[in-house]
């Protein structure tokens, strides 16, 4: 990335970005090639209007890692997924977040515990904390449509009587 100095910059300014113009996002996911049915998804966003999409591309290409894609609403996001990628790239940015910081702990946080055991191997407590964290940063994101429930995902999850 260059110097020090330079780096910390450029880390800062990214930070803001996301701030600003993104999401921190630990989701539920179905997925027909699992166990049960569904995955735990953590993911970094970055959105911007298409006309001005090359601070993305800046970014993604500081970042060394994530995709940019067009959406057909005139947006375009760059998108990090993966719990071990979306957690290097939260803590390299941690130190510069201002709005999103409790947001991105929670979200370091699933991260390593989702490192560390797949869905299928864990036990509900595990699970159930995971699903608290999950639920914690949604509440922390601007709501665009309704979300799931604690109970709904407990059901999903098959943590129900």
């Amino acid at each position: 990335m260059g110097s020090r100095s330079n780096v910390n910059a450029e880390l800062a300014y990214i930070a803001g970005f996301l701030d600003g113009d993104g999401s921190l996002m630990l989701q539920l996911k179905k997925r027909t090639d699992s166990t049960k049915g569904v995955r735990f998804m953590a993911t970094i966003c970055l959105y911007q209007d298409t006309r001005h999409e090359r601070p993305l591309l800046w970014i993604r290409k500081r970042l060394m890692c994530g995709y940019v894609s067009r959406r057909n609403d005139g947006m375009t996001e760059l998108r990090i997924n993966g719990f071990s990628q979306v957690r290097e790239t939260v803590e390299m940015l941690l130190p510069h977040l201002r709005f999103k910081k409790r947001q991105a702990k929670l979200l370091i946080q699933a991260c390593n515990m989702l490192e560390r055991q797949t869905l299928r191997t864990m036990k509900p407590r595990y699970i159930r904390k995971i699903v608290g964290l999950l639920l914690l940063i949604q509440n922390e994101n601007y709501m665009s449509k309704r979300r799931k429930t604690k109970e709904e995902l407990y059901q999903i999850l098959g943590l129900t009587p």
